[in-house]
């Protein structure tokens, strides 16, 4: 391209760059408060040992091809059919990405008369996959079961026929709130809807055995969630737990899943093994609610701010170019904590996005926490 071909992108950059929204890519430095790897699995011992193991029986690391074509390893199979017994559903499929999986399913099931009435908060993934579909879609305020039925109603009386589709995260990425899920549940059942559960930050954390906020309400012929194994499981990829005829239905649709190369037959093998810790192991779930119940009483002590009751733990700046500099330093101090930004987040509600996961202890959380009131009176 020209200079004045590549002058739109520039301008558009620039844009970004005077409303301090300029995004790049940084190292990994400093003491963990910005990860997703919660239980402290992506450096486990046993997992690097299942792969080395599989690779030891021939499992290959590429598919090679879809999973309609030669990408069907046997190993796939396995983790699907062992994830269905741990997650309490009929079937799962095992996708490349949470993000990938949240494509397929919302292009995918619900159907041109339905709609789909989902959290203001919710991922953008779920965006991006209505907007491949062919229902429409309505955004609800966060949190607001009666919200959502109004909406229900309200199409209902412009004629809507078909079925809504509830869409929330059980546990909000960048608030470190949880959705009313048995609230919404019932909701569902009462206008014959199904209710989408994405489990991402919730999945090997919360709920019995690990199994998330949704334990209760899989199984049900109404109920789909979304269980990503990037976050607490240590790995990649995502689980979307489902009824056998959904199932069937994206793996014949979801053009996603149709014409992807499949995941990794050896990230596969290593997720059954993920599984099994969370099974094994369940002093990790104690061990980190000790320290975000510590981090939220140092925040709350030091800050005077509320704790999430959670291990994502937002502190609220409103200003792009505040939270960026106090990022920095966090950062200078040791600390990696990072500035969330709009359009990630709301107009006016930049943050930081604090992180609690093992791989810190309550002598780190407390030195960061420290740092942090300090950067925070630096910048009143």
């Amino acid at each position: 391209m020209t200079v004045s071909a590549l002058s739109p992108y520039e301008t558009k950059l620039a844009g970004l760059r005077r409303k301090s929204r300029l995004r790049a890519l940084s190292p990994q430095e400093g003491i963990d408060f910005t990860s997703n790897d919660y239980l402290g699995l992506a450096d486990a011992p046993r997992l690097k040992a299942a792969i080395a193991a599989a690779i030891d029986r021939g499992v290959p690391v590429g598919a090679g091809g879809s999973r309609l074509l030669r990408g069907n390893h046997p190993e796939h199979e396995a983790l699907e059919a062992e994830a269905a017994m741990f997650f309490g559903s009929e079937r799962t499929i095992y996708f490349g990405s949470g993000f990938a999986a949240n494509v397929a399913l919302f292009s995918a099931l619900p159907l041109r008369d339905d709609l789909v009435l989902h959290d203001e908060l919710i991922h953008a993934s779920v965006h991006d996959g209505i907007a491949a579909g062919k229902a429409n879609a309505v955004a609800v305020s966060h949190n607001q079961v009666e919200a959502f039925e109004r909406e229900i109603n309200r199409w209902r009386q412009a004629g809507g026929k078909g079925r809504p589709w509830i869409a929330v995260e059980s546990l909000y990425s960048m608030d470190g709130d949880c959705a009313p899920l048995a609230a919404l549940a019932d909701l569902a059942r009462k206008h014959e809807g199904v209710l989408v559960v994405d489990e991402a930050h919730a999945t090997g954390v919360f709920g019995p055995g690990g199994r998330g906020f949704a334990a209760e309400l899989e199984g049900r012929d109404n109920v789909v969630a979304l269980h990503t194994c990037g976050k607490a499981l240590g790995l990649s990829g995502a689980l979307l737990s489902l009824p056998a005829i959904l199932a069937d239905y994206l793996t014949n649709r979801a053009r996603g899943f149709i014409y992807s190369t499949a995941p990794s037959p050896l990230m596969a093998a290593a997720m059954r093994e993920a599984l099994r810790i969370v099974t094994d192991e369940s002093w990790r779930r104690t061990r980190l609610k000790e320290l975000m119940n510590f981090a939220g009483e140092q925040l709350h002590a030091r800050l005077g701010m509320a704790p999430s009751g959670s291990q994502i733990l937002p502190v609220m700046i409103g200003d792009n170019a505040r939270a960026m500099r106090i990022a920095a330093c966090m950062r200078d101090g040791g600390f990696d904590v990072r500035a969330i930004r709009p359009p990630t987040v709301p107009e006016g509600t930049a943050r930081l996005r604090i992180s609690i996961t093992l791989n810190v202890d309550e002598n780190q959380i407390a030195a960061m926490i420290g740092r942090l009131a300090l950067a925070m009176e630096e910048e009143r």
